[in-house]
């Protein structure tokens, strides 16, 4: 169903003429579009300004999500509960013109503490009138290591805590709220840049919704947004009750917790039933005294996703999608953690989520899901002294892998997955700015899923720290557990973190903090995704194509697809690979 098409079937439903919501409704996504432009400009932090780890959103009067940037896939579901609760528990009634707030609190409805929000309230009329709000992974955000990234047994040890509070008072910054913050924080300069990267963006959101306001009238968009949501609502319903009916179930294990080496086994039943998907996450293993839980809000992004991907893609966003899903998380699990453990790893654990909502209901949607992809967020963090300068500095950066195989081709090579939608930290920008070089980066040979389609490479990237001490912390996954295949498809390879490859070439764990030497070498490689159906389906011609892209060996070629290439290596030897496939398959018909 294209957009066109949606309206057609609900315009009878209105009672706004259809191309004035339409018109309205690409108002409000142009200006939280616009809210991220100006963000990314603004901001210091490569996190930021190139990775794009933030998102924007526009919210009314009742506090409903009306329109959000596309930036990071994390936020969408989380910023519909992380603003609401912020603003609710500081007290609309004690909001101004001119106010905005800040908060990360973990336990009152936000994520892990490096993801902060800023919310301004836009007054007209001397009534709230709605919302602008940011949220954006700082790079330091105090804590135990840089990045605040760490091996944590409680959240007091991943950094500064900020219940919602007024940074903003009648469009001055609290100085003392914002110094308090700042002195928490390795390197403030930076974090000052991107928190008022912030403010600025909120503050242009409130500018365009005046503008919309004065346009159309505060009656009128009233109206809107209540059309917008059952709209909205409608056409979900009737996108999920085309999914088939019924319960499925699946499993899946963590590495660790970081603190011990036991997995955390994550347990799923997905429900669909009359236009509605539950999830029920009982069985989850209980939560741990480590940095690998989540909050409920976390946990609610990743599964919202899911069905988001399995409907029109269409869709608005808002609360009419949201109120067609049901998600129960016992508290006290590592997918609803109550305090104090950690929630630094939340991400981790949502990302796994992903892959296992689409391997649930695998057979019973074959032609929608994929194999597992990459299934981590994959972290690096890193801070020390920057020998040029003498200022400390602090560096975040998340690595690329595999996406699975899917149905009708292959899975991407080293690309950010799911709720993950960060980009690439380009190598000339990173070197410019920071003391370290990146000596490799590269796809890795090998590390598909074989399959009828295989699974994206993962990539191996290696940082050298010339001439200085640093501190650096590890913090992925998918090191003990490879990323599934689907229907005999072949898993990804694992991944694997290895301190000075060219010397000592010490394999480490997939959570760690390692104090580094001058001259220290840290190298990632990521995992490949999982293959979608059995290799011995694989059209030889594909197989050919990816030795001679070298993104597969002969060796591999051979022993895993059974396509035997010819004397020059740039042709299958057709006979041969009959051969070598029907000994692979173990019956005279051969593989295909």
């Amino acid at each position: 169903m294209s957009e066109t098409k949606g309206m057609e079937t609900t315009a009878a439903a209105l009672n706004m003429d259809p191309i004035r919501f339409e018109v309205m409704r690409s108002a409000f996504e142009a200006a939280a579009d616009e809210m991220g432009a100006a963000l990314r400009k603004a901001a210091y932090s490569t996190n930021i300004k190139t990775r794009s780890d933030f998102s924007c959103a526009l919210f009314d009067s009742k506090l409903r999500i009306i329109a959000q940037s596309f930036s990071q896939p994390v936020h969408l579901a989380s910023m519909s509960r992380m603003i609401p609760n912020t603003i609710r528990q500081y007290g609309i009634e004690k909001l101004r013109p001119g106010d905005a707030l800040v908060m990360n609190h973990p336990y009152r409805g936000g994520v892990h503490l490096n993801d902060v929000a800023i919310m301004a309230p836009f007054f007209s009329g001397g009534k709230i009138q709605g919302y602008a709000a940011t949220i954006a992974h700082h790079v330091d955000i105090g804590g135990y290591a840089p990045g605040g990234y760490c091996i944590s047994t409680e959240l007091y040890q991943e950094g500064i805590i900020i219940p919602p509070a007024k940074l903003v008072s009648e469009g001055e910054i609290v100085d003392d709220v914002f110094r308090l913050i700042l002195a928490n924080i390795r390197s403030p300069r930076q974090s000052t840049g991107d928190f008022r990267a912030q403010i600025a963006a909120s503050l242009l959101g409130q500018k365009r919704m005046a503008e919309i306001l004065t346009r159309f009238g505060t009656d009128s968009v009233e109206t809107f947004v209540d059309e917008l949501i059952e709209y909205t609502e409608r056409w979900a319903r009737a996108e999920i009750s085309k999914l088939p009916d019924g319960v499925y179930e699946a499993e899946a294990l963590l590495d660790d917790d970081g603190v011990s080496d036991r997995p955390i086994r994550l347990v799923l039943k997905v429900e669909i039933k009359e236009g509605r998907v539950s999830f029920d996450l009982t069985g989850t293993d209980a939560q741990r005294s480590s940095p690998m839980n989540a909050t409920l809000t976390q946990t609610y992004s990743p599964l919202a996703y899911v069905v988001k991907c399995l409907i029109d893609s269409d869709i608005p966003t808002n609360e009419g999608f949201y109120r067609l899903i049901d998600v129960k998380a016992p508290p006290g699990t590592v997918v609803n953690a109550v305090p104090p453990v950690g929630v630094v790893g939340g991400w981790e654990v949502v990302m796994r989520l992903c892959c296992l909502g689409f391997r649930a209901l695998a057979d019973a949607m074959p032609d929608k899901v994929m194999a597992s992809t990459k299934s981590i967020n994959c972290h690096m963090a890193c801070g020390g002294t920057d020998p040029r300068t003498g200022e400390y500095y602090t560096f975040i950066e998340t690595m690329a892998g595999g996406w699975g195989g899917l149905p009708t081709k292959d899975g991407m090579d080293a690309v950010q997955s799911h709720v993950q939608n960060t980009e690439n930290s380009a190598i000339e920008e990173t070197e410019n700015n920071l003391p370290f070089m990146i000596t490799r980066y590269e796809l890795i040979p090998d590390s598909e899923g074989a399959g009828r389609y295989r699974g994206g490479l993962g990539l191996r990237r290696d940082w050298k720290f010339p001439g200085h001490e640093a501190t650096l912390t590890v913090f992925s996954d998918n090191r003990k557990f490879a990323p599934w295949g689907l229907f005999g498809g072949g898993s990804g390879s694992p991944s694997k973190y290895i301190l000075n490859p060219n010397g000592e070439a010490k394999e480490l764990p997939s959570k760690v903090t390692l104090h580094l030497q001058p001259d220290s070498v840290i190298s990632y490689r990521t995992p490949g995704g999982g293959g979608y159906g059995p290799a011995l389906e694989r059209d030889p011609e594909q197989v050919l194509r990816d030795v001679t892209q070298g993104k597969v060996t002969p060796e591999r070629a051979r022993d895993t697809y059974g396509v035997v290439l010819d004397a020059s290596g740039k042709a299958v030897d057709l006979q041969a690979t009959r051969t070598e496939r029907t000994r692979l398959s173990g019956n005279s018909e051969g593989g295909g």
